[in-house]
């Protein structure tokens, strides 16, 4: 699972992570959150008009429906998955959104916990400059304050909540290069 503030390359370096897995013989699902299912289409064109406690619980339940339909069987057939964004993204977004922490925790008590989850954080002003290059399409989007320190402070919980938790500063590496990185970490942490 990586996640990250936005704009940090999230996305970009999932797909390539998903593709070295691919190439190194592994069947996988490359998958992200909110899903494109209904609940998570729903989550993620709703960001203006559904906010904190309603949006956290839409989040938590498109998560739940995710994990049900698609990861879960995924792993049962002996697939990788990769997730770009999860559980670590309603710490930080619902908790800008003004839900409180134990809330958010106990939405997402009962959601798998990845045999890794990797964050990666990079400089504010490169993740905020990336996002505008990308264009907005949520309202978290449009205020990234916050936001790459969040995730920086989210580690130590994780860990305390049992997510094994690696944190990845990009740096000034490309895509490419946090991906060989992030990808030869895994092999080595989870003996793929």
């Amino acid at each position: 699972m990586v996640d990250g503030p936005s704009g940090v390359g999230k996305s970009t370096v999932t797909t390539l992570l998903a593709q070295r897995f691919c190439a190194a013989g592994h069947d996988v699902l490359a998958t992200s959150e909110p899903s494109a299912g209904p609940i998570g289409e729903l989550a993620r064109g709703g960001t203006h008009d559904y906010q904190g406690l309603t949006l956290a619980c839409l989040v938590a339940a498109d998560r739940y429906h995710h994990l049900a339909a698609e990861v879960r069987p995924a792993l049962a057939a002996g697939r990788v998955v990769v997730s770009d964004r999860y559980v670590p993204s309603s710490l930080v977004l619902q908790h800008l959104d003004g839900v409180p922490d134990p809330f958010i925790w106990h939405l997402n008590a009962l959601a798998d916990k990845p045999d890794l989850t990797v964050l990666l954080v990079g400089d504010h002003e490169v993740c905020r400059r990336r996002a505008q290059q990308r264009g907005t399409y949520s309202r978290f989007h449009e205020s990234l304050d916050g936001e790459v320190d969040a995730y920086r402070r989210i580690a130590a919980s994780l860990r305390e909540q049992g997510y094994r938790t690696h944190v990845h500063d990009i740096g000034d590496e490309s895509a490419e290069r946090v991906a060989d990185a992030l990808f030869a970490m895994v092999i080595q942490e989870l003996s793929c």
